[in-house]
């Protein structure tokens, strides 16, 4: 018997490399360099200032994002309504309860919700991890590129490594 794949389910596979440049649409958040992650089960993003808030009875929370990696500049207050609220244990052994929000990800060209974590990622290599649930939305990761989605400008790349000498070049 002969498993079914994404592909079989109406829609073709996507190939992307192991680390995108993605977008954050209802975030407002245009270019946002992300590592996929097949070995997390979720999606996570860097958030700070996170404030939890009622509203209609309901949970929301308020959050702040930096798109730049290396960079505090256009950061970004966003309001979710809570999706969940999990327990994530890191590559390390280390576990925390997170807030959980669905958010929607431009990835290769293709925009599907993903359950995200809040976190802090400040002293990470990537703002976001792509995890395996975004993933399985029709997405196969070639480990060995990167970028197939394309890339910002060179401007908007040098921002995002924390330059301040932003040429208007592409």
């Amino acid at each position: 018997m002969t498993s079914r794949s994404t592909a079989d389910a109406g829609h073709s596979n996507i190939v992307a490399g192991w680390r995108e440049w993605v977008s954050l649409p209802e975030a407002g958040v245009p270019w946002l360099k992300a590592k996929l992650d097949t070995g997390a089960r979720t999606s996570a993003v860097h958030a700070f200032d996170i404030t939890e808030l009622t509203r209609d009875g309901e949970p929301w929370v308020r959050y702040s994002l930096h798109p730049w990696q290396r960079s505090t500049e256009d950061s970004v207050v966003v309001e979710s309504p809570v999706h969940d609220r999990r327990l994530v244990r890191s590559s390390s052994g280390h576990a925390e309860e997170r807030l959980v929000v669905l958010m929607g990800i431009t990835l290769v060209g293709r925009t599907v919700t993903a359950e995200m974590t809040l976190s802090r990622r400040d002293e990470m290599g990537f703002r976001m991890l792509v995890g395996r649930q975004a993933l399985r939305q029709g997405f196969l990761v070639d480990p060995g590129r990167s970028y197939l989605g394309g890339r910002p400008k060179r401007g908007t790349r040098r921002k995002n490594r924390g330059r301040s000498d932003l040429g208007t070049a592409t």
